[in-house]
């Protein structure tokens, strides 16, 4: 047996509408389930799945064990490498700021920003890790 995928990544927020206008128009994520007043969920990719909850609902539990964080977390989402430069603008063209550019060793480069909540996201190139998908 061995596990095979990080199928979803979860961040917290204080505007689920802020989340959604962010990652849908400025990232281009599609929304594939909306909860009013707990979570927006994004599709990542043909595998993944980016969850968006407000901290202070899942934190009380329901139907589900109860979850939340505060302070700022991060994730990283992955593009091709032809592509960072049209990122880098797409992002200034939206008003966000890029708070670090990096290099790797292995080959891959990252662009980091936050999120309207304070998410540190990163979106990375093939080459980051020398994982056998190219990540």
């Amino acid at each position: 047996m061995k596990i095979k995928a990080v199928v979803e990544t979860g961040i917290y927020v204080d505007d689920l509408q802020g989340a959604e206008t962010f990652y849908r128009t400025v990232l281009g994520l599609p929304v594939i389930v909306k909860e009013p007043g707990r979570a927006v969920f994004f599709q990542v990719g043909e595998s993944s799945v980016l969850l968006a909850f407000l901290a202070e609902t899942t934190l009380k539990g329901d139907h589900l064990p109860s979850h939340g964080a505060t302070g700022p977390g991060h994730f990283a989402l992955g593009i091709e490498a032809e592509e960072l430069d049209a990122w880098r603008k797409l992002l200034q063209d939206h008003g966000v700021t890029i708070e670090k550019e990096v290099e790797w060793p292995r080959g891959g480069k990252s662009l980091y920003f936050r999120d309207p909540a304070g998410n540190s996201v990163e979106l990375v190139t093939p080459g980051v890790w020398g994982l056998p998908s190219g990540w």
